[in-house]
């Protein structure tokens, strides 16, 4: 072993510790040794450019030879690199605290830290039982806090409750932080009733009381409770506006998150990197590209754009179909990681631009961005929907064979869809019978699409049946075997369809339209007359149908799921959600402007036709936004190429 040369003098030393403070953003590293502590052991200085468990144990070792390793001080700050720093190694950590002779609290506490956050939690309440069974240390305040934290990422309650008395047993029973973990530790159990107790028992309240109590009704799922908790709360912080809008984004209340957002900036409370990257998943699931420029333009003046709120930015853009604005993101970006590479990816793909998703795939392996199994669901989805068969294949078999990543039931489902949407049904159904997880219902619906695709009706039975005794309650099973019945002029099995929805108490989700038009969004549904402008809307559909019909659209009317005559299907379909938002969007925007929808359902034949051809007529370009991609049309095309 090559001896560690020390400083002549302690100048030196001091000029070296104090740039690491003047240089470090974070709060100085624990391990980090005084100018006070440097003046008696100068060897010290080593840790400060101490990068990894070798060079720690090359110093170790010196101040073992020079016989410093006594000083409590010296193995503490040995100790703590092991125990806490990013390079470090827990059991090294352990085996230093094994030579210290007596070691104190502190250098106890340490290790105790570092057990509470390591994977097993478990380790913490056993040195805590080594810390009682010393004969020369007692746990002080800041052991219950670390011991608590170990309680509630187990999480045990009769531990818990075990430390509790302890707690009182030690004279700590009055200080807040610990009560604040006990508060955290009863509510990661489930327990919130002694949650409450704790919190009662808090005779003075800090900054972290009332969120960890807002927290852990959120996490126990007592939604009202943690209302009711937030209205009482004295001040409002951050954290507990954080809390509130991740809630209502977990629940999928996108505009109850937004409504949250916009009182929090009311009572003039600055928003952190969590908001802002939820109310920015808030607008990107909404669709609402308004609210979504607006962040935009008040995050670039308020903030910092670093990865995590960039990536967020363009999600957003690229799920309200503003495929420019992601890219100038994505291009502004300084730092990108594979969350940002992959999300622009899968954003193209699924905008129909899969040559370009393609493309930047190469540039991402030319940046030395390793990909992860998202990458190549954006890459898989891109071949798919732009028919590029041999390359998806190309792509799959790289993931192992290159990149060392093991193809999951999401990769073989688009190999399904990949080979399904060109006509390959026999290699889609191989797929299915050779992939090593057993199929689930994507994969047979994968397939099932690709049947609607390729009008094989005989196949397409076979696999809607099956996904009717895999998802009995899922009501887009039934309505693709009506639709293809209807299409096959098999009237008695679209009856027998309806009967046993009804029997099995299946309720055909309503198809909705959406239209964001300056922040306010609004709602359309089949035949729908409740929306204020109802009569210009439909003064605006008849229109729309001349023009239609004299530039030769014939409504495709297999689309219609009832018995009725021809000119009765071509109404029905007129009348569809989509036509009356694009209706909507006409009346309501400027001439030349885009007309942004979104649909909770796949978009029909018949108003995917119907788009391409009012875009034409009227010089639009119409984002339509469905379950499963965006659809831009303009001068009569469509995005997807007809392909999806």
């Amino acid at each position: 072993m090559a001896a560690l040369s020390c400083p002549p003098s302690l100048l030196p030393a001091r000029n070296i510790v104090d740039r690491h403070y003047q240089n470090r953003d974070k709060k100085t590293p624990i391990w980090f040794p005084s100018a006070e502590l440097l003046s008696r052991y100068p060897l010290l200085i080593h840790l400060c450019s101490c990068k990894t468990i070798t060079d720690l144990s090359q110093i170790h070792a010196q101040t073992l030879v020079t016989g410093i390793f006594h000083s409590t001080s010296v193995a503490s700050r040995l100790l703590s690199f092991a125990a806490l720093s990013p390079e470090g190694s827990l059991p090294y950590a352990c085996q230093v605290y094994d030579q210290i002779a007596k070691p104190d609290i502190f250098v106890t506490n340490t290790l105790l830290s570092a057990h509470a956050s390591s994977s097993d939690p478990l380790k913490v309440v056993l040195f805590y039982i080594r810390i009682l069974e010393s004969s020369c240390l007692s746990p002080d305040r800041h052991t219950f806090p670390l011991v608590l934290k170990g309680c509630s990422r187990i999480p045990s309650l009769p531990i818990g409750r075990a430390i509790h008395a302890h707690v009182f047993k030690f004279g700590f029973s009055s200080q807040v932080r610990v009560l604040n973990f006990l508060v955290h530790m009863y509510s990661s159990c489930g327990s919130m009733e002694s949650a409450r107790l704790a919190f009662d028992a808090i005779s003075e309240y800090d900054a972290a009381s009332w969120s960890i109590l807002l927290g852990g009704y959120l996490k126990c799922g007592s939604f009202d409770d943690a209302c009711k908790v937030f209205d009482e709360m004295p001040e409002r912080r951050v954290v507990s506006w954080s809390l509130m809008i991740n809630a209502y984004m977990d629940d999928g209340c996108f505009k109850e998150a937004l409504e949250m957002f916009t009182k929090m900036l009311d009572e003039g409370v600055e928003p952190n990197e969590s908001v802002l990257v939820n109310v920015l998943s808030a607008c990107a699931h909404l669709g609402a590209i308004d609210q979504g420029k607006w962040l935009h333009g008040y995050v670039t003046k308020y903030f910092v754009v670093n990865v995590r709120v960039g990536t967020a930015l363009l999600d957003m853009y690229l799920k309200c179909g503003c495929v420019d604005e992601a890219v100038e993101v994505f291009d502004a970006m300084e730092e990108k990681n594979v969350l940002t590479w992959s999300a622009m990816i899968g954003g193209l793909a699924i905008n129909g631009q899969g040559k370009s998703a393609l493309d930047l795939f190469y540039r991402m392996e030319n940046s030395g961005v390793k990909p992860n199994g998202v990458t190549f669901i954006g890459l898989l989805n891109a071949c798919s929907h732009t028919g590029l068969v041999d390359e998806g294949l190309r792509y799959f078999d790289s993931m192992s064979k290159v990149y060392g990543l093991k193809p999951d039931i999401h990769h073989y489902c688009c190999m399904v869809d990949l080979y399904g949407r060109t006509g390959m049904l026999d290699k889609a159904e191989d797929i299915i019978r050779t992939m090593p997880v057993k199929p689930n219902a994507a994969v047979w619906g994968a397939l099932l699409n690709a049947c609607r695709i390729s009008r094989n009706f005989e196949l397409g039975e076979q696999v809607g049946k099956r996904l009717l005794d895999l998802e009995p309650n899922h009501s887009g099973r039934y309505v693709f075997l009506s639709n293809m019945y209807a299409a096959k002029g098999r009237w008695e099995d679209v009856a027998e369809m309806r009967k046993l929805m009804k029997e099995r108490g299946v309720i055909k989700t309503p198809g909705c339209s959406f239209v964001d038009l300056r922040g306010a969004v609004h709602r359309f549904v089949a035949g729908d007359i409740s929306h204020m402008q109802s009569q210009e809307i439909y003064d605006m559909l008849a229109e729309m149908t001349e023009k239609l019909i004299v530039a030769g659209y014939k409504p495709d009317t297999t689309q219609v799921l009832l018995d009725m005559d021809e000119e009765e299907k071509g109404t029905a379909l007129s009348h569809h959600s989509e036509k009356l938002a694009i209706a909507f969007g006409l009346i309501n925007s400027i001439p030349g402007g885009t007309i942004r929808i979104k649909k909770n359902l796949r978009v029909c034949d018949d108003c995917h036709e119907a788009a391409k051809l009012l875009s034409e007529i009227f010089d639009r370009k119409i984002v339509l936004r469905d379950r499963c991609r965006y659809h831009h049309f303009r001068n009569g095309f469509c995005s997807c190429g007809d392909f999806w």
